[in-house]
């Protein structure tokens, strides 16, 4: 049953089940005539393959409210991935576009950039979202661009609808969406979320006492959803971290440059599916322990360009807070569990906690030793003042591969 609870500065949107099917995607398609949307998919050469992408390949083609999706294509070095993911892309038509960023001409566009001192030499999911916003950005008539992995299970179009609406809706002022839904089949999946990034947030909100930055991403039911939209005003200005701090990284840039009244948050599934990482307990290199802990790094860092000053003694609070938020948290899942009739194993859900519990610290030790930490890329706005014609160029790459790859 959904609520109607607003928690926090951030606007939440429910899904309370009162429209009629296909009855959002008419006022979507009516308000993009005057307001535009972009579409940025970033795919590697193994998802590209596999059997979601062609589903979301083929809801995206009954849509007619995207102006233009561009698909990144990364990790991605052989001329037939490229030529295999245009084929993939050609229902789609005129609309879409594929932007290779490890083909010859991506890469040397990329050098080109590490020349005049710019920091995009990491592949991966933020360097191709990066570069696809660049991409958008040379089209001023974009008003926003709308973000979904393609490694989803059980895609279909009225998720991205749900997205898009409020950014075009024109009787919203929105600058950034983000989405949120539920995460399981016949078990609860969202581990990061729920053991680390919650409880982490209510042990520091306990330990550190109110800051509005914690406040702002402890209002996001479902933080590290890899679904977003962003105005391209605020795309232009906002830093994109390279690692798995991405999504809390974003909503940081996000914070920062505009209100979290502009922000909001939308049901867009009752479930929602997609691979799932490895937990690699015993190697913290790789899986979801990585992944935490370049989201404990990146939030440390926030807070101390906050003002924050970390001493050791406080990452030793946290992880006891933490544990003690965590051990909660378990105890509720565990009774939700029971009561919708899911698979739960409460003996992996305290041993990860005990291994998050452990990166709370180790985190904490890496931030001290290297407080600045990876640098994020730069910003549009200060590409576009070094190289004012390189958004242009790089269509100029799009239209290049796709003479000479394509037969």
């Amino acid at each position: 049953m959904a609520d109607f609870s607003q928690d926090g500065p951030i606007t939440t949107i429910h899904d309370l089940d009162t429209v009629k099917p296909g009855e959002l995607e008419q006022r979507l398609v009516a308000a993009t005539v005057r307001h535009p949307l972009g579409l940025v998919l970033p795919i590697t050469a193994s998802d590209m393959r596999a059997e979601p992408f062609q589903v979301i390949v083929d809801q995206l083609v009954q849509t007619k409210f995207l102006d233009t999706i561009v698909v990144v294509l990364n990790r991605a070095e052989k001329v037939e991935d490229y030529r295999q993911c245009a084929k993939i892309l050609e229902p789609l038509g005129d609309i879409a576009h594929l932007l290779w960023t490890d083909g010859p001409r991506g890469k040397a566009l990329n050098d080109e950039l590490g020349e005049y001192g710019f920091n995009v030499h990491v592949p991966g999911k933020g360097r191709a979202v990066w570069t696809a916003f660049g991409y958008l950005l040379a089209d001023p008539k974009l008003k926003a661009f709308v973000l979904h992995d393609c490694d989803i299970v059980d895609y279909h179009r009225d998720l991205l609808v749900r997205l898009c609406l409020p950014m075009a809706e024109p009787s919203l002022d929105y600058d950034f969406c983000k989405a949120y839904y539920a995460r399981c089949s016949d078990r609860m999946h969202g581990r990061v979320v729920r053991l680390l990034v919650t409880p982490v947030l209510k042990a520091m909100l306990s330990v550190l006492g109110n800051d509005d930055f914690l406040i702002f991403l402890q209002s996001f039911r479902y933080p590290l959803a890899g679904e977003f939209a962003v105005t391209s005003a605020l795309a232009k200005s906002n830093r994109i971290p390279s690692d798995w701090g991405l999504e809390v990284g974003t909503l940081a840039e996000v914070f920062r440059n505009t209100s979290p009244k502009r922000c909001c948050q939308i049901d867009i599934g009752r479930t929602y599916e997609h691979k799932h990482q490895p937990l690699s307990l015993m190697d913290a290199s790789r899986g979801l322990m990585k992944m935490a802990s370049d989201i404990l790094t990146s939030i440390y860092r926030t807070l101390a360009s906050r003002g924050i000053v970390f001493q050791s003694g406080h990452f030793i609070s946290l992880r006891a807070a933490y544990l003690r938020a965590a051990q909660d948290a378990i105890r509720q899942y565990h009774a939700d569990a029971v009561l919708n009739s899911l698979v739960y194993d409460r003996h992996e859900e305290e041993a990860t906690i005990e291994g998050f519990a452990q990166l709370v610290i180790e985190a904490g030790n890496e931030y001290q030793s290297d407080p600045a930490g990876a640098a994020s890329m730069p910003t549009w706005t200060r590409v576009v003042t070094a190289l004012p014609d390189f958004p242009l160029r790089l269509r100029e790459q799009v239209v290049a591969d796709a003479e000479e790859y394509c037969e």
